[in-house]
């Protein structure tokens, strides 16, 4: 708001000093006092900068109910928002999974899912011994060794996502890390939330694991464009932090659990407080492809987002929430 009360003491000190000046002068340095009493519009010149609120990682289903039913249920995160076509769900303090009926998203079933959520945990053993029970195919079994950088196991979800029930230990790889993660709040089900997790299970932060060609050039994208914080560096994988919870974890295809593919069903999210100024950032200095060419506002006035397209094709989109009956929850979780 325009400090109306400072620029008129200003005025009140120099009214003897004014008078005296000719009117265009006095028109000039009232423009010139105001201004400097004006607040400063934010001009970020990367994501950090623009303020992210959160990450929210959008999936996309053939069978919606049953991907609900899944993530709600069988793994317990608590369901924020439920807009009919998309879903979202909480894993972690400040990340989000966004469940996309594939008939109405950006996205088809049919894309490949070349992305791994790793959902990180201090229960991976009870975790494994739990999702066994549940019939839930595994792709990789457990391994825990505390001498080693991470632990843990690689489940399939219903339509094909992989997720990775994860650890970090204490290691010279995760000296940056490991503080980040020491005080988290871990999440858990819901009292009569219908999960059928037992207690003490939970999940305190996420990573969404991107495979890419040229490792080193995306490296520059996320640091220098994105402005986000490189915290583990394992060689042929990197690890970003994007929000207190919501990691990005960059990986060398030829090393990872996917290999490069051109389509890929998944959306990168970032919830920010700047919206606007970020969407005029990227527009004006032209730092990555635009999918929109302008910011889109939902016809419920639920959201306002734009997406646009990294180096290597993951979709990279950036919302805001606004009050919404819809939005309740959600809005109240962002907090």
């Amino acid at each position: 708001m325009f400090n109306y009360l400072h620029c008129s003491r200003i005025l009140t000190i120099n009214q003897g000093v004014l008078i005296m000046i000719k009117l265009p002068f006095l028109v000039a340095a009232l423009l010139i006092l105001c201004s400097a009493c004006a607040p400063k519009v934010p001009d970020p010149k990367n994501l950090a900068e623009a303020g992210i609120r959160a990450v929210n990682l959008f999936l996309y289903y053939q069978d919606l109910d049953r991907a609900e039913r899944f993530y709600t249920q069988t793994l317990g995160m608590e369901k924020v928002a439920d807009y009919g076509m998309a879903k979202i769900v909480r894993v972690s303090a400040d990340a989000y999974i966004i469940l996309v009926d594939a008939e109405k998203g950006m996205h088809t079933v049919d894309e490949p899912k070349t992305v791994a959520v790793a959902l990180l945990t201090e229960q991976v053993e009870a975790w494994y011994e739990y999702i066994k029970k549940q019939g839930i195919e595994i792709r990789y079994t457990l391994k825990t060794d505390l001498s080693k950088p991470h632990d843990g196991f690689v489940a399939v979800d219903p339509e094909g996502y992989l997720l990775e029930f994860e650890r970090f230990n204490p290691h010279d790889e995760n000296t940056v890390l490991i503080p980040l993660l020491t005080d988290l709040e871990t999440l858990y089900p819901a009292e009569k939330s219908g999960s059928t997790v037992p207690d003490g299970l939970g999940f305190h932060s996420m990573v969404s694991w991107l495979y890419y060609k040229d490792l080193t050039a995306m490296q520059s994208f996320y640091e220098n464009t994105l402005g986000l914080d490189m915290i583990v560096d394992q060689g042929w994988a990197k690890i970003y932090r994007a929000s207190q919870t919501g990691f990005v974890g960059l990986v060398d295809q030829s090393r990872g659990m996917h290999s490069w593919t051109e389509k890929k069903a998944v959306n990168v999210g970032f919830i920010v407080d700047n919206l606007e100024g970020w969407y005029n950032t990227v527009k004006n200095s032209a730092l990555f492809e635009l999918r929109t060419q302008k910011l889109e506002k939902e016809p419920q006035g639920r959201y306002k987002a734009f997406v646009g397209y990294d180096p290597e094709g993951y979709y990279l989109e950036f919302d805001k929430f606004y009050p919404h009956e819809m939005n309740d929850i959600f809005l109240d979780r962002l907090k």
